[in-house]
């Protein structure tokens, strides 16, 4: 039945439901479309016999119930409803290495729009510089959804940079007020940062991070030493083991920070994919202003919006600045723009809800085959969390290399571990990084059972398993 149906049981509506309960049905029905620009308040007022405060009521509904948003000196247009998900049919090539977000689960005519509008509104700003924080109405908004996740802090604390890539550079080539020079990073880690630190030649030491967490001896001798700089850590979902610290974990390492007088660079890439309200970060627990925070907008929308958010202690605040500037310059400006616009028409947050539902999906999928396939230890052993990827961990004397070019061969792309350890380092595991953000759920049971099938033929010996 359909839910706009008045009964005879039912209240008669006024002016504004009828109005919201007819807009509405003409978006579920296809005769407006996504993008389209709806009348003006007069307009409407007049076509429909009633007072312009009716219609601004009727609106106003309409955009909290995600039917619709409104531009700033532009007016209100049709949301885009759900996703579409055959705008990417079954894939042929199989991705698992990747870390983007699934396209197919994106609305593209929502962005589209706010983009359009971007370029509109704020066409003086993209012929000039002179906002090396970032843009003052985007900061606005981001300091409001960190709060939902217990980053309380002030504008002045939040920098927008050209992804979290570009906040780790900085932070990396940048004096700290501890006068400290030797970075600390979790083994594995981020493989781009490795990267980095390798190219600059910066001193660096590494803590073994597993399933089970942190080595806290080897944290507390290195922080004594009086040499650490920063410890850069993933605690909510680590890449590429995909585990989180727990409470009490997040405690101590903030604690020992203060102790040592170490700063946390917390990446928090994967906050906006939490489910718990309860899963604080870091920064929640700092009260000797040590942590560092940054937020990535690229990994939950698209790879090319290129955005991320730095909160920064008050000590790092100028030199952070000085350093953006010679690096950075400014974000860019439509980027930011189309962003702000994003998050203020509420389309941020409904796409949240769709991408969490997709991803949801594919999680209880992906385990759900690695129960089927627990027979075999390697798969058993496979991390299951709410984390979009896992790992399987391969014996140390198994070809790897020899199992990702089969795969390869069959279009399913897979990247083994290396890349997220430092060179020789005593902490490698021979591990296969599994992501099924961009594998439709339809397709994981059947990759899986190939990769299965592929360790099986090269698994010659049982000392493999050893």
């Amino acid at each position: 039945m359909n839910k706009f149906k008045n009964t005879s049981k039912s209240k008669p509506m006024n002016k504004q439901q009828q109005l919201v309960v007819h807009i509405a049905q003409q978006i579920q029905a296809g005769t407006l479309v996504s993008g389209q620009k709806l009348p003006s308040i007069r307009s409407m007022a007049q076509t429909n016999q009633c007072s312009p405060s009716t219609v601004i009521g009727a609106y106003e509904q309409l955009m909290q119930e995600r039917w619709i948003y409104a531009m700033d000196r532009s007016g209100y247009y049709v949301a885009q409803q759900g996703y579409n998900q055959q705008r990417y049919p079954v894939r042929e090539q199989i991705d698992l290495s990747s870390a983007a977000s699934a396209p197919e689960l994106f609305p593209y005519d929502d962005f589209q729009s706010c983009l359009n509008q971007a370029t509109h509104v704020y066409r003086d700003q993209l012929f000039s510089y002179g906002m090396p924080q970032g843009l003052p109405p985007l900061l606005c908004e981001v300091r409001q959804q960190l709060e939902e996740v217990q980053v309380f802090a002030r504008e002045s604390q939040l920098f927008v940079t050209s992804g979290i890539q570009r906040a780790l550079s900085i932070l990396t080539m940048m004096p700290f007020p501890n006068g400290r020079q030797t970075i600390m990073i979790e083994q594995p880690s981020y493989h781009l940062l490795i990267e980095l630190l390798g190219a600059l030649h910066v001193p660096v030491e590494g803590v073994e991070r597993t399933v089970n967490g942190l080595d806290w001896e080897r944290i507390e001798i290195l922080f004594q030493s009086g040499e650490i700089k920063f410890f850069y850590v993933i605690p909510r979902f680590h890449n590429p083991l995909g585990t989180s610290l727990s409470t009490a974990d997040k405690k101590r390492l903030v604690a020992l920070a203060a102790k040592y007088d170490v700063y946390i660079v917390e990446d928090d890439y994967l906050s906006d994919l939490e489910h718990s309200v309860s899963n604080d970060p870091l920064y929640a627990y700092d009260t000797s202003e040590h942590i560092i925070y940054l937020k990535s907008y690229s990994k939950i929308l698209f790879p090319g919006l290129r955005i991320g958010v730095a909160v920064l202690p008050a000590a790092l605040i100028d030199t952070f600045a000085q350093y953006k500037r010679l690096l950075d310059i400014d974000s860019s400006v439509l980027s930011q723009a189309a962003l702000h616009m994003y998050i203020k028409n509420g389309m941020f947050t409904r796409y949240r809800r769709y991408l969490l539902e997709g991803y949801d999906r594919r999680i209880k999928q992906l385990h759900r085959t690695l129960d089927v396939l627990s027979d075999d230890p390697i798969f058993a052993n496979a991390p299951r969390n709410q984390a979009v990827h896992t790992f399987l961990r391969l014996p140390d004397n198994f070809p790897t290399s020899v199992l990702i070019l089969r795969l390869a061969q069959q279009n399913i792309i897979v990247g083994d571990g290396s890349q997220h350890f430092l060179p020789d380092s005593p902490y490698t595991i021979n591990l296969l990084r599994m992501n099924v953000s961009n594998v439709p759920e339809e397709q994981i049971d059947h990759t899986l059972n190939i990769i299965s099938k592929e360790i099986r033929k090269l698994s010659i010996t049982p000392k493999l398993y050893e």
